[in-house]
């Protein structure tokens, strides 16, 4: 499932998980769109929540702590990104345009199995995929991990970044899991526009644009001249969390061989 939305100031609701196909989701997601001066709250009774900001000048403030974030763009830097147990305060002050992607689920863990932490730009793993010529640089792409299972085990889900630049390829060689995935899309120009393929559909994605994969392959492309840097959650299933398995799509299973480049047409006059 695809959705575009004309997002307007303050929350704009995109998955639900108590109705509609945030059931499937099992994730709550919004973007949060706000100018200087707006003061906004969360505090979930059930839920654990994320807020990953993609741009902006804001404060940032939960349990004791209160920090100032800073972040031009989702291009060139990476994100800043707060993940908190259930009952817990979140306050968020902007003190510039400012554009927060926010995403929920359910989980009864609380302090100290679940210590609220902030993951720095710093700290996030960037992987720069795709690179050294494979598949004729068709697939480079950076892919940003914020937490995951490795560094938020207590956590039911994993969130973080792609960059995919323009007329490259991501999520790619195509693949599939079992636990539902979002893509959110930023365009580096209000009009940037690619494709994405998902529960075996193929639908044009755009600038705040959302996906919902509950199943099938799911690649995604962006067209020549635009870039997209596109927040991807997991909802990890109960007893089968996502541990970054990815399951190839047996018909192009031939892409990740070692002598693929082999049997890819050349131009005979040059790209």
């Amino acid at each position: 499932m695809y959705m575009d939305m004309d997002v307007k100031r303050g929350y704009n609701e995109y998955l639900r998980l108590e109705d509609g196909p945030g059931k499937a989701g099992m994730m709550d997601v919004g973007l949060l769109v706000m100018e200087a001066g707006d003061e906004y709250v969360i505090e979930e009774p059930k839920k654990e929540v994320a807020v990953l900001m993609f741009d902006g000048d804001i404060n940032l403030s939960w349990d004791d702590q209160s920090v100032d974030m800073y972040r031009p763009n989702p291009f060139d830097t990476n994100p800043w990104c707060l993940l908190v147990h259930k009952e817990t305060k979140i306050v968020i002050k902007a003190k510039g345009t400012s554009n927060i992607y926010i995403q929920k689920t359910l989980n009864d863990k609380t302090a100290p199995e679940f210590p609220n932490r902030l993951f720095t730009p710093e700290e996030t793993d960037t992987w720069a995929r795709g690179t050294g010529g494979v598949l004729q640089n068709c697939i480079k792409r950076d892919v940003r991990t914020c937490f995951d299972l490795n560094n938020a085990p207590y956590s039911n889900m994993v969130l973080g970044e792609i960059i995919n630049l323009p007329g490259k390829w991501t999520s790619y060689p195509p693949h599939y899991h079992p636990q539902p995935e979002v893509y959110f899309y930023r365009c580096d120009k209000p009009q940037g526009f690619g494709a994405g393929w998902g529960d075996g559909e193929l639908y044009e994605t755009h600038h705040n644009g959302l996906a919902l994969i509950t199943k099938d392959i799911h690649p995604q492309v962006m067209a020549p001249g635009y870039t997209s840097c596109i927040a991807w959650g997991i909802r990890h299933l109960p007893d089968n969390p996502w541990d970054k398995t990815r399951i190839d799509d047996p018909t192009h299973e031939w892409l990740v061989k070692d002598d693929a480049d082999d049997h890819i047409w050349k131009c005979p006059t040059g790209y």
